[in-house]
């Protein structure tokens, strides 16, 4: 959809003058709702805030009243309990007759846990725990938590008078604990200390007793430390901290601060019925100005997330560095972000045209083409963001390689309006591959020489024997020539005479053809330099590299074994950069066995293949040497690592590096673990390493480049 905005002057007003403008009434009809609206809002909040704080004053007096009643019964209930435990410690009272007096006692009063006989030296000689609960000191001893009844019962002592110790903890079987105040009573006889009592109270089973069952369903009562921290708790719900009044309570040697807390909340905004019926007359009014209010402040916040959502998204595109452009369905370029335009060299404007300039003159048709082929698709919104290669000019006539994605681009109706495209510059990417092609080349380059320039001993020794042999016949051959005729025998050379000259010259033959062929092999190995992927036969792979093979495996007394399918299985490959490969791991199998304690019927090379996927083939080459040590195994494919003083470190990365280009995998392990070397036989287990690598098979291959998408 296009708008078209005109940025000529509006045309002059005819002479007649204008007309009148209507009076402004808006600006007083707003101040008067509002100031209507300002008074509604005042009277309601002003009887809301009256109706809330008188609820909340109530509230806050019925809490006190609570906490002022909890600690009179409570010291009330702690006299009671002393002046009880008195009567155990009167001197009448006769040692057998005490457990059961304080067994009743402990039974009518619930909150008193534990009592305690104990001699003048504080050693408890006999005590009764409470038979409404388990023993009170079962997780830990009595003597470990005797410390505050201790002093409390001298400085009882001290003032002839009962006295309460300070409150401590004790944990219990259950996983939970209870909070323990003990009352110590003093016993004394003719003026002498003769021993104490000691009553062990509860504090939660001690504030049970204080509360009334309708006060604890909404009130919660604790003792609380000076610092606010919570030692015992009873009553109903957990309070919620709004209404709450201490009382701290006198007792004998010691003091606790009670805490009641409400369980309810600040009060509500309706609390009556008068309130709610004034609420919902203002809320009726309200109603009418808010609903003309809505439309205006929805559209406000539609414009203003518009704006957000404009500006977030421009400025994440100018923060790419990737080039994004948007095109109509004419082709032309109706959009280009700031990282496109400096790709290109050329201004938005710039390229607003029918042709695009960055498209290079001699492609043009075949852009144009291709632009047909997709706005001729009939569902454009149902095509996969694929992306095709391409090439661009700059403005300064450089082509470069660009990568574009396109998706299509669709207005609030779903029609299709155009394209928006991703273009990612690749020109650094291609000259980082090539570099990296050509580094490849070289070393693979180096390696070959490195092999030949190793092979050149071998091939010294391997030519002596078919030149000492052309010698020798040539030699034999002259003497036969030189010898003269016998006596009787006819003019001409003797026709046994001329077959074995004849013999001698189809050794001399067979000898200059064998060095030829040594020759021509190694001739062959470091000439090949075309790195093209062909699908080849394996079996003509490992004839291409079997002579130089036995070539080294000769001097060693090796004896180089072929294991191939009847029908040898193709793959798609760069026969000179596979023929490198199986030169290194052969090479390297053949100097294992050299180096190690191995006899000469044992040393054998195996090459082996099958094909037991449709997607791939595997080769190996198998030795008997014996093995790679585990610290050798973790650095075997890293580059200049060799075990050899002579070697260069770089055939087994080269190799791992070539296989992984063809998509491949190259690995290794034990001769003993290759399940073709566990089929063969049921002889021992097979010394030495296998090294096995994948190749795509070349059906596979064909195949998956018949389905590729050409851009």
């Amino acid at each position: 959809m296009t708008l078209a905005v005109s940025n000529d002057p509006p045309a002059a007003a005819p002479a007649a003058p204008p007309p009148a403008s209507p009076p402004r009434r808006g600006p007083r009809r707003t101040v008067l709702w509002g100031l209507l609206l300002l008074l509604l809002l005042v009277a309601q909040s002003l009887l809301v805030a009256l109706t809330v704080n008188y609820e909340a004053s109530r509230a806050q007096e019925e809490v006190e009243s609570i906490a002022a009643e909890a600690a009179i019964r409570l010291r009330r209930d702690v006299l009671q309990a002393m002046q009880q435990l008195q009567v155990l410690s009167w001197p009448g009272a006769q040692a057998l007759d005490w457990p059961s007096e304080a067994l009743g006692l402990m039974h009518g009063r619930r909150e008193l846990l534990r009592v305690e006989r104990r001699d003048a030296g504080l050693r408890i000689t006999s005590a009764a725990d409470s038979p409404n609960r388990p023993p009170l000191f079962t997780t830990i001893a009595r003597a470990d938590l005797s410390i505050d009844t201790d002093v409390a019962c001298l400085s009882a002592l001290r003032q002839a008078s009962p006295l309460l110790s300070r409150s401590y903890f004790v944990p219990q079987p259950d996983g939970r604990g209870v909070e323990v105040a003990d009352l110590c009573v003093p016993i004394q006889r003719a003026g002498t200390a003769d021993g104490f009592v000691v009553g062990s109270f509860g504090l939660a089973l001690l504030l049970d007793t204080v509360m009334t069952p309708e006060q604890a369903r909404h009130t919660e009562i604790s003792v609380v430390e000076g610092d606010g921290a919570r030692l015992a708790r009873a009553g109903g719900p957990r309070g919620a901290g709004v209404f709450v009044a201490e009382r701290l309570v006198d007792l004998p040697g010691s003091s606790l601060r009670l805490r009641v807390d409400s369980s309810l909340g600040q009060p509500s905004l309706i609390p009556n019925l008068m309130l709610a019926l004034v609420l919902g007359l203002s809320v009726a009014l309200f109603g009418v100005v808010l609903l003309l209010a809505r439309d205006v402040r929805r559209r406000a916040e539609a414009e203003r997330a518009l704006a957000e959502a404009l500006s977030v998204r421009k400025a994440m595109e100018d923060s790419l560095i990737t080039g994004l452009r948007a095109r109509n369905l004419d082709g032309t370029v109706t959009y280009a972000n700031p990282a496109f335009c400096a790709m290109v060299g050329f201004d938005a404007d710039e390229m607003k045209t029918a042709v695009p300039p960055y498209w290079p003159p001699e492609q043009v048709d075949e852009y144009r083409g291709r632009q047909r082929t997709r706005l001729a698709s009939p569902q454009p919104e149902q095509l996969q963001l694929e992306g095709f290669e391409t090439v661009f000019m700059r403005k300064n006539g450089e082509r470069f390689p660009v990568v574009i994605y396109e998706a299509p681009l669709m207005d609030s109706l779903g029609r299709h309006t155009g394209w928006m495209s991703t273009v990612l510059d690749v020109s650094a990417q291609r000259r980082v591959e090539e570099l990296s092609r050509q580094q490849q080349d070289r070393l693979q380059a180096s390696a070959r020489l490195a092999t030949v320039g190793e092979m050149a001993s071998l091939m010294s020794h391997e030519l002596n024997q078919p030149l000492a042999a052309i010698a020798s016949y040539a030699s034999g051959s002259l003497n036969l020539l030189d010898e003269p005729p016998a006596a009787g025998d006819a003019p001409g050379m003797p026709h046994q005479m001329l077959g074995l000259v004849r013999q001698a010259l189809e050794r001399i033959n067979e000898q200059a053809e064998r060095a030829g062929r040594i020759i021509k092999s190694v001739h062959s190995f470091v000439r090949r330099r075309e790195h093209l992927r062909e699908a080849i036969g394996t079996d003509l792979l490992i004839d291409g590299v079997l002579p130089l093979v036995r070539l080294q495996a000769r001097k060693s007394g090796t004896r180089v074994e072929l294991d191939l399918p009847r029908r040898a299985p193709r793959v798609v490959c760069d026969r000179t950069m596979l023929e490198q490969v199986l030169i290194n791991l052969t090479r390297n199998g053949i100097q294992a066995m050299e180096g190690a304690e191995t006899a000469l019927e044992d040393r054998v090379l195996t090459l082996r293949v099958r094909q037991h996927h449709e997607q791939w083939v595997t080769m190996s080459v198998v030795d008997n040497g014996p093995g790679i040590a585990d610290t050798v195994a973790e650095r075997l494919f890293t580059p200049f690592f060799t075990t050899r003083a002579e070697g260069m470190g770089l055939g087994l990365s080269l190799c791992r590096t070539v296989i992984e280009q063809h998509g491949g995998v190259l690995e290794f392990g034990p001769a003993s673990t290759d399940p073709e070397a566990a089929a063969d036989g049921d002889g021992p287990p097979r010394r030495g390493t296998v090294f096995r690598f994948t190749l795509p098979a070349a059906r596979q291959a064909e195949s998956r480049a018949a389905t590729a998408l050409d851009a």
